[in-house]
């Protein structure tokens, strides 16, 4: 696309120089150059897209977010596993050191019906629903960054275009004057080119506004409070590659939020066998001592306790918790529903806005040069005014302008994919 966009700039760029006399302006590849060889728009590209997704994964406070919650997992997982602590009791009865008895014992509880398995399996079914939540988090922020690298890319080159808007209203201009001074125009044209290079530096203006814009939202979306890069360096000549819908439709199930509404589903299963082992009564042993002083006998103590399970037998969180595995079930049908329609969605705008651009580039960006060229060779011929050239110029830069805007769409379109499957950009094929 680049190729394309400076090759028909080019084209159009070079005849409307050598139409003013005296002027000396000259147009490279690199962009607009003084007589002096020095750039006014010099290209320092110096940050790539993947270098832009590298920072993300690094410095995005969301993800490090994401990440913290997944360690704070650890902890919950450490603590499912640990039994239940011994108890030391003792008592003492009578203060009178000749009738005294002196208790000591201790006590364990040992828990029965499986509440430990059942609470570590709860555990790390908690823990994998983390790292599902940190995948979603991941996929958002490669989509958000994707999409500003690509609309900062396409902000770029408005820049350079308008710019050279300017420069070619600015030519128009003087050549204007020059035919006013020497009597072959009305003064008008000379006004409506003034008219023209106005409208011109306020294009070029709104395209600098929008630069701004868009690599402060590229910063962020890297988790860095100022942008502290020049520009981006990307390809826009490579449009992005639309897989088929079945394809797509078979990796949904390994998308992040498929995953997690799945894990919760199995989570929730996992609380349920929780409260259920608690409606099974523990087991609480004691060994101890007991020392008589008015008989002077030392007592071995052994006892076992146990609740009797009559009123509570946790039947009221069991319940709960076999209700929230049945709506977790119903919100993983939901989630798999919504994933379809938005990867359908996703889907129709990247083949539209890939139809919308190969047009543009096929069809009306040719027109666009061909009427340029036709009224170039008119001005040359006396058949037309510059300031009609000037128009023909506008419109192939408009085209131009279009043409890139259907690009950005078509790379947010595609990022919103890789987003939904949880892919890399180089994994959609």
């Amino acid at each position: 696309m680049r190729k394309i966009l400076l090759t028909l700039a080019a084209s159009a760029l070079l005849p409307s120089a050598t139409m003013a006399e005296g002027n000396t302006t000259q147009y490279t590849n690199s962009g607009v150059t003084s007589q002096s060889g020095q750039a006014s728009l010099p290209r320092m590209t110096n940050i790539k897209l993947s270098n832009a997704l590298e920072k993300a994964y690094a410095a995005n406070p969301e993800l490090a977010t994401a990440r913290n919650a997944l360690l704070a997992q650890d902890g919950t997982v450490l603590q499912a596993e640990t039994r239940p602590n011994p108890e030391l009791q003792a008592l003492l009865e009578d203060t009178r050191s000749a009738t005294r008895t002196s208790t000591l014992q201790l006590n364990q509880r040992i828990e029965l019906g499986g509440k430990r398995s059942a609470r570590m399996d709860a555990a790390e079914h908690g823990k994998a629903l983390a790292q599902a939540e940190l995948e979603i988090v991941r996929a958002g922020v490669q989509t958000e960054v994707t999409s500003a690298f690509y609309d900062t890319l396409v902000a770029q080159e408005r820049v350079r275009l308008a710019q050279s808007s300017i420069d070619l209203a600015q030519s128009a201009l003087r050549a204007a004057q020059k035919r006013v001074e020497a009597g072959k125009v009305s003064p008008v044209e000379a006004t409506k080119a003034g008219i023209a290079l106005a409208g011109a530096r306020v294009d070029h203006a709104r395209a600098e506004s929008a630069l701004k814009s868009s690599r402060k939202r590229l910063a962020t979306a890297m988790g860095e409070p100022q942008v502290n890069f020049e520009t981006v360096d990307g390809n826009l000549e490579t449009l992005p590659d639309l897989p088929e819908i079945e394809t797509l439709e078979s990796r949904l199930m390994q998308s992040p939020a498929y995953k997690k509404a799945q894990i919760e589903v199995d989570r929730r299963q996992a609380i349920s066998e929780v409260e259920r082992s608690k409606g099974v009564p523990d087991v609480t042993v004691s060994l101890g001592g007991r020392k008589n002083e008015e008989l002077g006998l030392n007592q071995a103590i052994l006892g076992v306790s146990i609740p009797i399970p009559v009123f509570d037998r946790n039947q009221g969180n069991l319940l709960e918790s076999l209700r929230r595995a049945d709506q977790a079930k119903d919100e993983l049908t939901a989630t798999q529903l919504q994933l379809s329609r938005d990867l359908a969605a996703a889907y129709e705008n990247l083949n539209a806005s890939r139809q919308e651009f190969l047009s543009w580039r096929d069809n009306i960006l040719p027109s666009a040069q061909s009427a340029y060229d036709a009224a170039s060779k008119g001005f040359e011929m006396g058949k037309f005014s510059f300031l009609e050239v000037l128009d023909a110029q506008r419109t192939l830069f408009d085209a131009l302008a279009q043409s890139q805007q259907s690009l950005a769409l078509s790379h947010r379109y595609a990022a919103e994919l890789q987003g939904i499957l949880g892919q890399t950009p180089a994994n959609i094929q």
